[in-house]
């Protein structure tokens, strides 16, 4: 599927709009592929702009520092998982059936993937796994989620929260287990490749199949 899709982003996470310029929209798909490649720590502007043959000065015309262009990955990749449950859940009527349906687009976003801007995917999801929680795990939290930063995450966390309480009106904890199968969604991802010990989970050739079932234990079970 090709077509274009305009995600509206916080204006606060970056100093230009890197979508607005071929330069800016080269540091974005060459961030996402450096930062998977290298890891958030390695991770320089330096490196960036070697990469895409530019000067480490341009880049920070678009971003104040790494930090913000992870925090405008993450938000970026909240929405696109959004947009994505809005558009396989259209037509579905029963809560239970979307939850199910949701749950595993929230545990493998590649294989529901519409292929809309020129960014790896497969990259991004492993950013997320690996990287997404250093966006919040900081000193500069509070005035980050002042400033609106988190606004993706908590509204996509908001919106699966309400399905949740439309499956089960009393459940108490609606937001605290939705953000947790998100989080888990990726923790236990990285436990499995990295920290096997953890998790009995298993994530073979991309297959996310022991995870998807997991979550939906996890989620039912609670809400039953």
């Amino acid at each position: 599927m090709h077509a274009t899709l305009r995600i509206a982003m916080n204006d606060k996470v970056f100093v230009r709009d890197p979508e607005q310029t071929e330069l800016g929209r080269s540091i974005i798909s060459e961030g996402v592929r450096l930062i998977d490649e290298l890891g958030f720590e390695q991770f320089t502007f330096k490196k960036l702009a070697s990469e895409i043959n530019s000067t480490e000065a341009s880049v920070y015309r678009y971003f104040e520092n790494k930090h913000k262009l992870l925090l405008y990955l993450t938000a970026w990749y909240w929405a696109w998982l959004d947009f994505q449950i809005d558009f396989h859940t259209n037509n579905v009527t029963d809560p239970e059936h979307k939850l199910k349906i949701i749950i595993q687009i929230i545990t493998d976003s590649t294989r529901y993937n519409l292929d809309f801007l020129p960014v790896n995917k497969a990259a991004l999801h492993r950013i997320v796994i690996c990287e997404s929680s250093k966006a919040y795990l900081t000193k500069s939290v509070d005035a980050d989620n002042k400033e609106g930063l988190f606004k993706n995450y908590k509204a996509l966390c908001h919106k699966v929260a309400l399905l949740v309480l439309a499956i089960s009106p009393g459940y108490p904890y609606a937001h605290a287990l939705v953000s947790t199968l998100l989080e888990a969604a990726h923790q236990q991802v990285f436990f499995a490749a990295h920290l096997p010990s953890l998790t009995e989970v298993r994530v073979t050739d991309n297959d996310y199949t022991q995870m998807g079932s997991f979550l939906e234990h996890l989620v039912f079970k609670a809400i039953k």
